[in-house]
This record gives C-alpha cells, sequence and structure tokens, in this order.
C-alpha cells in the first residue's frame, strides 16, 4: 500500500548520498527515498546486474542515481567507491551503510569462517565505509561549511537486545555496529561535526531478510505476538532514514532508532485475558483467607476478636 511521505519532496536537495547494500530490499528503498526527496545518490554492490536494475529503476522515475560494484569487505573497494561517488557528485553528505550478511544457524553448526563473513561484511563493513568516507564528511571537507559535516546512517538489528535463536553471529555483528555508531557519534560528532546514528528495522516484508530468515514455513503463528500484528514495510525503514537524514533529526546523533512496532518488547500471551481476571479474583480470595498480605494491625484485632 503506498503511503504518501510526510516530508517535503525537497527536504535533501543538493545533497549526496551513498547506500551499500541500496542494490535490493530495504537499502534499495532507503535509496529510492532519499532521491525522491532531493538527493542524488550512488548505490554500492557486490553483483553488478543486480546494481544496473537498480540503477535502471531509479533514473525511469527521473531520479538521479549511480552504481558501483564493491564489497565493502574489502578497504580499497570502500576507498574507491566512496572517492568515485565524490568524484561524480561533487561531495559526499549522507553515508548509508544498509549491506548485511544473514542466515539461520545454530551455534554447533556455524563454522568460525561463517560467524567471521557476518562480521566482517556487518561490522568490519560498517565501519571501513566510515573510516574511507571521513574525509569527505567532516566538515570543512569537499563542498562542506567549516561547520557543517555529514550524517552516517547504519541499519542494525534488534536481535542482540535480549537473545535470538539461530542468530549468534548476526547479533554479535550488530552489537558491534550499535557499539561503532555511539563511539563516531561521540568522537566524530566532536570533532568533525559528522551525525552517527542507526536504525534496527524489525521484521520487514517483502525483503531478502524476511524470505531467509522467517519463510512462510517457519512463520505460522507468529503474527499473533507482535504487538501491532502486522511486518513492517520497506518504506517505513526509510522514513526513519529520512528523518535522520535531514534537519528534522538535526539534533540527533548517537542512537539507534528501532523501527519494529514494539516487537522486541513482545512476549507470548500465555493466558487470556479474562482468565487473568478470573485468576485474580480466585487468588485474592486465598489470599484473604489465610491472612498473608493482611496488615498486622488487622490480624492484631482478629485475634482478640476470636473466641478463647
Amino acid at each position: 500500500m503506498a503511503v504518501e511521505s510526510p516530508f517535503r519532496a525537497d527536504v535533501l536537495r543538493g545533497k549526496a548520498a551513498l547506500v551499500t547494500g541500496g542494490g535490493s530490499g530495504i537499502g534499495f528503498e532507503i535509496a529510492a527515498q532519499l532521491a525522491r526527496h532531493g538527493a542524488h545518490v550512488a548505490i554500492m554492490g557486490r553483483r553488478r546486474e543486480v546494481l544496473d536494475k537498480a540503477v535502471d529503476a531509479l533514473r525511469s522515475h527521473g531520479l538521479r542515481a549511480v552504481g558501483f560494484e564493491g564489497d565493502v569487505r574489502k578497504q580499497e573497494d570502500a576507498a574507491r567507491v566512496v572517492a568515485a561517488t565524490v568524484q561524480h557528485f561533487g561531495k559526499l553528505d549522507i553515508l548509508v551503510n544498509g549491506a548485511a550478511g544473514n542466515f539461520l544457524a545454530s551455534p554447533e553448526d556455524l563454522t568460525p569462517k561463517g560467524f567471521r563473513t557476518v562480521v566482517d561484511i556487518d561490522t568490519v563493513g560498517t565501519y571501513t565505509m566510515c573510516y574511507e568516507a571521513l574525509k569527505y564528511l567532516k566538515k570543512g571537507g569537499p563542498g562542506k561549511g567549516p561547520s557543517t559535516g555529514g550524517v552516517i546512517i547504519n541499519i542494525s538489528a534488534t536481535l542482540h537486545y535480549t537473545a535470538a535463536w539461530y542468530q549468534i553471529h548476526v547479533s554479535a555483528a550488530k552489537a558491534g555496529v550499535d557499539s561503532i555508531t555511539r563511539s563516531l557519534a561521540l568522537e566524530w560528532g566532536t570533532d568533525y561535526d559528522i551525525r552517527v546514528n542507526g536504525i534496527a528495522p524489525g521484521p520487514i516484508e517483502g525483503t531478502p531478510g524476511m524470505r531467509k530468515l522467517a519463510p512462510e514455513e517457519m512463520a505460522k503463528g507468529s503474527r499473533e505476538i507482535m504487538p501491532l500484528f502486522k511486518l513492517g514495510e520497506k518504506w517505513d525503514i526509510a522514513m526513519a532514514a529520512l528523518y535522520l537524514a535531514s534537519d528534522a533529526g538535526k539534533y540527533v546523533n548517537g542512537t539507534t532508532v528501532v523501527v519494529d512496532g514494539g516487537l522486541w518488547l513482545s512476549r507470548p500471551r500465555h493466558i487470556p485475558k479474562e482468565e487473568v481476571k478470573e485468576l485474580s479474583k480466585v487468588v485474592e480470595k486465598k489470599v484473604r483467607a489465610s491472612g498473608v498480605g493482611v496488615p498486622s494491625s488487622k490480624l492484631l484485632n482478629r485475634r482478640k476478636e476470636a473466641p478463647t
């Protein structure tokens, strides 16, 4: 269902953005919404055919977009793509780190190599992109004023807030991403006027992540424990990115915005609400009958009144 954006169409006019993992899913929607709101957008990904398709889709709507092939795990690729983006647009104002790797695996079946692969993409890849983008994003950089820095948005998750089955690798990786967000917000916010924030999406329909991690065969009954009883949309995450990238979020720094409908707070309802009410009445009667919880003064009066 198409929903009209609450932001002005020119809210990012004149800004230049780079979105890693922007060829599909949440990353593509973020790239599209940044472009629809005035930004010039570069997307980075490992597969040329996916990039070309994404860029063609953006350009077909009259949006200014370009695609650069590269792997965030390779520092030389990160440096090349960031430099190419600046060469193409003349500057870099917004970096969105959306590249991620994920799959279901129990710890005993997950090799250290598989664990490392996800950490390398999500955590190390996020830091590598930030590191290479610093000289362009900091105040006084290309196209920047002496007191105006850029914006970094790191896509995270909520898995590590408690614990998640079969997701030890991603939980560890995203915990690292959140730490990077806070540390860079402190240091680069202070020294370079760069705002660094994150977004932690919940389950988003129509994404590669949902198809991998929650196929229909596994998802039966899962919506019953969701506070809003529905999956999120890619649009929801893109709107959070717009907020953080625009002047609407100009005083927001070092936080990770959770966009999951309250799911990470949820627990199964083991007892129906009406049954709880009836059970409470029964328990209250038992408590009164036993004297447990009754003020000592009342118990003393009861003893005085009792026949000898």
